[in-house]
């Protein structure tokens, strides 16, 4: 058992046991392995409970299962419960449909810069590749290769960004492929103190798909941490699901709190 983490990975989940799985089979084979696991666990039923139980009596690294009672979309509640419960000075976000490579926490620990988020990208990979998932092709890493027909299903436009599945890990290569980036919530980390300075997530958001990520994104910049890109680095895969629309009442707080200027949302870490 390791004692001592040097990094957090905050698990986004909601009753997707499934992908949980094959999430904590990738964790078992990272590189890195002074981590722990915060499943932020937005009101899940009993068998999100099962695989969290199973993972801690099989994988050798901490896993911590927060959950609230259901009450409608509390992503950013549960992320800030994660923040408040982590045990180290690091914190790296992924939601509970994306699969991370080998190197993926190595990449997001090494990369870490103060006054920096680190952006890093995902595969958006088919529903026939989602389909043909198997704990043992996770474990095995066959999930990380391409093959023909993976190449067929991008030139059908049936997966897209491929592209952002090769890893580049010399740093001159990637000088040309490093390009700025915004900010996706399934993959992105930071120093816990400067989530603290903006006082975490906008609780007030109350639906998938911007909230979450572009909001703290720009309030952390109005404190002057800016965004490194990861691309090519800390390579994830999303599994499929049909496409979620974003809330416009979610476009409408982001644009009010633009217009404010306030890099501390009232309803966050700490109630203002």
């Amino acid at each position: 058992m390791i004692t001592a983490p040097q990094l957090s990975l905050v698990v986004a989940v909601y009753n997707n046991a499934r992908a949980l799985q094959f999430i904590f089979a990738a964790l078992s084979r990272q590189t890195f392995k002074r981590f722990e696991v915060m499943i932020a666990d937005d009101g899940s039923g009993k068998a999100i409970a099962d695989v969290v139980n199973e993972a801690k009596r099989i994988y050798p690294f901490r896993i911590k299962h927060l959950w609230h009672a259901d009450k409608g979309w509390r992503k950013n509640t549960m992320l800030n419960y994660a923040i408040q419960e982590s045990s180290t000075e690091y914190v790296v976000f992924i939601d509970g449909d994306c699969i991370p490579s080998r190197h993926f926490l190595q990449d997001h620990f090494q990369q870490r810069e103060k006054g920096k988020v680190l952006l890093g990208r995902r595969v958006e990979h088919s529903k026939r590749w989602a389909d043909s998932l198997s704990l043992e092709k996770i474990l095995s890493g066959e999930f990380e290769r391409y093959r023909t027909v993976d190449l067929f299903d991008a030139l059908k436009g049936n997966s897209v960004r491929l592209e952002h599945g090769v890893r580049i890990s010399n740093t001159f290569l990637r000088s040309f492929s490093e390009k700025s980036t915004g900010i996706l919530g399934c993959n992105f980390s930071t120093f816990k103190d400067q989530l603290v300075a903006v006082n975490g997530f906008d609780e007030l958001y109350d639906g998938p798909g911007f909230g979450e990520d572009t909001d703290i994104f720009y309030r952390l910049n109005l404190i002057g941490v800016s965004g490194k890109s990861l691309r090519n680095l800390a390579i994830q895969y999303h599994i499929w699901h049909p496409f979620t629309r974003v809330p416009e009442r979610n476009r409408e707080r982001f644009s009010r709190m633009q217009q404010s200027g306030d890099s501390q949302c009232n309803n966050g870490l700490q109630q203002r």
